[in-house]
């Protein structure tokens, strides 16, 4: 059994701020499951983490005691060519992707490669927050027969109308769906165990719904779309990436967006994800601390953890909110909502950090979930951190 550590790379995790303030970039939901999930799949073996300062406590680095270590870059993605090539390395050798960065090496996590080795399979790359949504689709798709392969499967509802292969929808053992309209025609539909789609829901794929997320009555959902896990969500969604314990519950739209985790929108919350000229969006770059181009038309809102918008927020196009933001009021915000802040379009002020792990805690309580001792050091390092991305 392998020994595998996957490695953040500092310019590529501050890249992916605020979803990388906290987790490690393979804790990411990318597709059907995080990066971490998918690397397992296809390399078994016990896996650790090298990643930023503040986060290692919560996950830690486990070296082999005989230095004998796969160190795999987190933001690439496996195949299964990539994963035999890096299965084959000797100790001293590493794998490049042929333009200077290191897919992955073998030895121990301090020693430098004393052999460089290009790889013959295409990699892929997660390298800005909005690959998630960009790459949703492909990743749903190429991930759905391995990640259903051991689950047990349960026939469609009478209620439910199902449009096109029966193949393509995987509803898991525990599920709850009942007079949803659910299209497969365009890609994939999964619903891991202990959802609920409750009635007169719309999903058309490619869409994962995951463990014990509930899809409020009315909900249209156009794919590709992922929802973690106990998520609850409503309205409209297009194009998102809702990370676990999240909840868009009503009414209102969210599109090309990548949602963290413990975040709440609130009735009636809104996000533009098209600007009203057309023109080429610019999205807050923390490394940068500027507004870069990205070559999209479309981008939504992308919010750290335990970030909340009241009732009626709305967002303009290519909003980034940080970790701790507290939105609420009329009237637009700005482009970006720098963490541990909270106010509205009028004016922000910075949120104290007790009162973020108060509310903190009872949110994560609701759901049996403990604010533990690692957890504060963590949001106290970040929070003394905040001047740094402003």
């Amino acid at each position: 059994m392998h020994h595998v550590i996957l490695a953040d790379i500092p310019a590529i995790r501050e890249n992916l701020l605020p979803l990388t303030f906290t987790r490690p970039v393979c804790e990411l939901l990318a597709g059907a499951d995080t990066i971490r999930d998918k690397w397992q799949r296809a390399i078994p073996g016990a896996y650790s983490f090298i990643t930023a300062p503040h986060l290692s406590e919560l996950f830690p680095t486990d070296e082999s005691q005989d230095g004998d270590n796969l160190i795999i870059s987190s933001h690439i993605l496996p195949s299964r060519g990539l994963a035999a090539e890096i299965s084959a390395l000797k100790i001293g050798e590493a794998l490049t992707d042929g333009e200077g960065g290191i897919i992955a090496r073998r030895g121990h996590i301090d020693a430098e490669p004393e052999r460089l080795i290009t790889a013959t399979t295409e990699v892929q790359k997660i390298t800005n927050v909005y690959d998630l949504f960009l790459m949703c689709g492909s990743l749903i798709s190429s991930d759905f027969q391995a990640l259903t392969s051991g689950m047990k499967r349960v026939a469609a509802s009478g209620s439910c109308t199902v449009i096109g292969p029966d193949d393509n929808l995987f509803i898991e053992e525990g599920a709850s769906v009942e007079g949803a309209i659910i299209n497969v025609t365009h890609g994939p539909v999964l619903i891991r165990k202990n959802a609920e789609i409750m009635e007169g829901a719309c999903l058309r794929g490619p869409i994962i719904i995951g463990e014990a997320s509930t899809v409020n009555m009315g909900t249209r959902i156009y794919g590709p779309t992922t929802i973690g896990a106990h998520c609850k969500v409503g309205g409209e969604l297009n194009n998102v990436v809702m990370h676990p314990y999240s909840n868009k519950a009503h009414d209102g739209f969210l599109g090309n967006a990548v949602i963290g985790s413990w975040c709440n929108l609130g009735a009636g919350c809104t996000a533009s994800n098209l600007k009203n000229d057309y023109t080429e969006i610019k999205l807050w770059n923390y490394p940068s601390r500027r507004f870069l181009r990205t070559g999209l038309q479309f981008c939504g809102l992308i919010m750290g953890d335990h970030s909340k918008a009241g009732i009626n927020t709305m967002f303009n196009t290519a909003t980034v909110a940080g970790v701790g933001v507290n939105i609420h009021g009329t009237g637009f915000p700005r482009n970006f909502l720098a963490s541990f802040s909270e106010g509205s379009a009028a004016g922000l002020t910075d949120v104290p950090l007790s009162k973020f792990m108060n509310i903190a805690r009872r949110v994560m309580a609701r759901r049996g979930i403990e604010l533990t001792a690692a957890d504060e050091r963590m949001y106290t390092t970040l929070y003394e951190m905040t001047e740094t991305y402003r």
